[in-house]
């Protein structure tokens, strides 16, 4: 690389390295980003820091620790081969804690030397001067600005500007002249308005439209700034998350997500930030301006300690921050509305009848076989454009294929959920008398609303779909795209069986392209995320989940152990199902523990054919392969979830070691022993501690299918609720109902006059509240 010095500091830094990688490409100026997800193209950045960031509460001085990780973010973003320039406040906070200390330091001198002592009375200090106190701050601001940005080799320069600067062509000319240089350079302009000559803001003089802006705060200055610049992204960091459709901290103030031009009527401003002179009324309108100008705006929070680290480059990340400004309306709802109205419709579906919850999963199974020909049409498209991408594997394409079997096997588990929601929701699990006319049940509830992410298995959406009717839970859908038009049609048919009984809207699909990481943000909205897919998928969202439980596994890592009295039969037809039926799904086997005697038997040599003969690859555990000349390839790692065909094998000398093994390298999800010592078998299953433990059946019997539950919205190796396959009944929770008759609690204390009986009552079969006469 060619190494140049820079003509600002005149040393050989990375500002004058000609980068060699490829840099955001940014788009033609003209229109601004549609999406958040574009934001990532983003070449030109305005960051607009508010006072309310760059000031100290006590309003006199800098707030250092955040700006610090500002600047670290922007100068990153910078040598990313990005463009940053910096709109700050901050020099009026800056120079009003140095007056202060000069006016202190002057009175306590003059006093000192008049009372001749140093006994010194109560200080007042004068009011500062907005003028005085920017003239005295600006120095020291951009001496602060520059020390940080030195410590990422980058450069800085200071550009002071005032209203008239945009109004004179020749000035805005210059201006624009001399940004665009330092830009090419590869320095971080920080511009400021003068505020030390700068006139008071004149009312109503904020805005006159596309081509005039008055630069009246520096809401104003970034977004005439960034018009100017043709920036693709203005990002203005105040005190606030974003925006809200009332004053923050009201009761019924709901965030703004994203924002478009004539949805100002809908927004109850309040007061402004406790420094500057904007407010959020200022920084919208601002925003609108700049957004008609072609440049992209979120407003979000830069002062909150746990996001302030990361919230610009989050946001340039396409990450759901603060409040992203677009031009385009979608036609559909955005997720949070769908949300809300999943949860408002989902209330009445737990309120039917459990007969009216059964039709609609009946409707729908009718549903299923009878528009089989829409369907099929839907997944054929899915399929071709799948196979013409080539990027699928074929694991995964069979898991997006539907056939009129896999409809007819589907519309079957479904009518079984339809008998089972019969005893569902409302049903009483125990009850107690606590004293005369004061009883208590404990009663089945849904969970409340679920957000189900799959993957391309579009079989998961009816399924998943009649269980959360079934619970009476709402139900948010976030299929995989290679399925998008199988669930498309999918989701109509459901909703059309919910509309038998108006609640068409407790299941909705989300078609946006909001990202799993934003949907696993809603935590106010969304009461439990139920991942279906690869163990990749679960464990991203379950780093992603905050304050949201995840029902779940990350692995799927099965283990089936051939103990030394195992059947030969038995044995063969066992393994070859577990590992071969279908290879990719997660109650496959990937392990194959062998007890040391059966080496060198005819069985042994019989597990190996078959393995061959299915072409299944083999792995070597390391005791296994230390008992062989020429051994297959050793496995990197006993902890592998293959998910094809290929699997692990690994030697053991005793039923024990076989559980301490699992224990260790396993996933707690399905683990199976093939032996006909029954006593060897009770012990098995005793002592392993998995979700499903199974003596003598293959492992792909975990399912909630063949468990009879109808389906099942995925396997869960939780330790609390549910377990294993988790079908109906896991989609269910508890509330305690009590009956009393003027009861209170005083009267059962000592000095009470009545004691409690905590008498068990019989639970019948009927729902809550069709209670007997006991």
């Amino acid at each position: 690389m060619d190494v140049i010095k820079c003509f600002i500091c005149h040393q050989q830094c990375k500002n004058s390295i000609l980068f060699l990688y490829t840099a955001p490409q940014g788009r033609a100026h003209g229109s601004s980003f549609a999406h958040r997800s574009e934001l990532r193209q983003a070449k030109r950045i305005v960051v607009k820091l508010g006072s309310a960031v760059v000031t100290r509460g006590d309003e006199c001085g800098l707030a250092l620790g955040r700006l610090a990780s500002i600047v670290e973010q922007v100068a990153m973003l910078q040598n990313q081969g990005r463009e940053m320039m910096i709109v700050t406040s901050g020099a009026v906070a800056f120079g009003k804690q140095r007056l202060r200390h000069e006016i202190l330091l002057s009175q306590s001198v003059r006093q000192a030397l008049h009372s001749g002592h140093n006994q010194l009375k109560d200080m007042s200090l004068p009011v500062l001067e907005a003028r005085a106190c920017a003239a005295a701050g600006q120095s020291g601001l951009m001496a602060l600005y520059e020390a940080m940005f030195t410590q990422y080799s980058t450069c800085t320069a200071q550009v002071l500007v005032t209203n008239l600067d945009f109004h004179d062509d020749e000035k805005r000319q210059n201006l624009n002249s001399t940004l665009q240089e330092l830009l090419r350079m590869n320095i971080v302009p920080i511009i400021n308005t003068n505020d030390a000559v700068v006139p008071p803001p004149e009312p109503n003089s904020d805005l006159q439209g596309v081509n005039v802006i008055s630069i009246k705060d520096n809401d104003s200055l970034a977004a005439r700034l960034a018009v100017e610049m043709k920036a693709d992204l203005l990002i203005a960091l105040s005190d606030v998350e974003g925006l809200y459709d009332s004053p923050p901290g009201t009761d019924d103030a709901k965030f703004i997500d994203i924002f478009y031009p004539g949805d100002q009527q809908s927004i109850t401003y309040g007061t402004k930030s406790r420094v500057g002179i904007g407010g959020m009324e200022a920084k919208v309108k601002a925003a609108l301006w700049a957004l008609q100008g072609g440049t992209s705006v979120v407003i979000a929070n830069g002062t909150h300690p746990k996001v302030t680290g990361h919230v610009i480059t989050d946001i340039v990340e396409g990450k759901k921050v603060g409040t992203f400004f677009s031009e385009i309306k979608p036609a559909g709802p955005t997720v949070e509305q769908q949300t809300e109205m999943a949860r408002n419709t989902g209330r009445t579906l737990a309120s039917l009848h459990p007969d009216q919850r059964s039709e609609i999963i009946c409707h729908l199974a009718e549903l299923l076989t009878e528009r089989k020909e829409e369907i099929l049409a839907a997944s054929k498209m899915d399929m071709d454009q799948a196979a013409n991408a080539g990027h699928l594997p074929p694991a995964m394409l069979k898991r997006l294929s539907l056939s009129p079997a896999k409809l007819n096997s589907l519309a079957i588990g479904l009518r079984q959920i339809a008998v089972a929601a019969q005893d569902s929701v409302g049903r009483v699990l125990q009850r107690t008398r606590l004293a005369h006319n004061l009883e208590l049940e404990q009663i089945t509830v849904p969970i409340g609303v679920l957000l189900v992410i799959f993957e391309a298995r579009p079989d998961c959406l009816p399924q998943v779909s009649a269980l959360a009717i079934a619970s009476g839970n709402a139900l948010l859908l976030k299929g995989g795209k290679e399925a998008a038009n199988t669930n498309r049609v999918l989701h109509q048919l459901t909703q059309e069986a919910l509309s038998m009984h108006g609640v068409k809207e407790a299941v909705q699909l989300v078609s946006t392209r909001e990202e799993v990481e934003d949907l696993c943000r809603l935590d106010k909205m969304i009461d439990l995320i139920i991942p279906r897919g690869s163990s990749q998928l679960v464990r991203d969202i379950q780093r992603a989940a905050k304050g949201i439980p995840v029902l779940g596994h990350s692995e799927g890592i099965c283990h089936v152990y051939v103990d030394t009295e195992a059947s030969v039969d038995k044995v063969i037809k066992i393994v070859r199902d577990s590992k071969c039926d279908y290879p990719a799904a997660c109650n496959a086997m990937e392990t194959l523990l062998i007890h040391r005697d059966i080496l060198r038997t005819p069985l042994f040599d019989q597990i190996i054919d078959m393995l061959r003969t299915e072409k299944v690859k083999i792995h070597a555990g390391p005791r296994f392969a230390s008992y062989l000349t020429f051994s297959p390839s050793e496995a990197k790692s006993l902890r592998t979830e293959y998910g094809d065909l290929e699997c692990c094998m690994e030697v053991v000398d005793s039923m024990e070691e076989a559980v301490e093994h699992i224990h260790k390298y396993g996933s707690s999800h399905t683990d199976v022993i093939v032996t006909e010592n029954e006593d060897t078998a009770e012990q098995f299953l005793q002592q392993l501690d998995s979700a499903c433990v199974f003596w003598n059946a293959s492992s792909r019997f975990a399912d909630g299918y063949r468990f009879g539950l109808g389906a099942e919205v995925g396997i869960s190796t939780a330790r609390i609720h549910a377990r294993g396959p988790v079908g109906l009944e896991g989609l269910l929770t508890t509330k305690w109902v009590l009956r009393g008759d003027g009861h209170i609690a005083a009267d059962f204390s000592e000095q009470g006059t009545m004691k409690y009986l905590h008498e068990n009552l019989p639970v019948t079969q009927t729902l809550a509240g069709q209670r007997d006469s006991n």
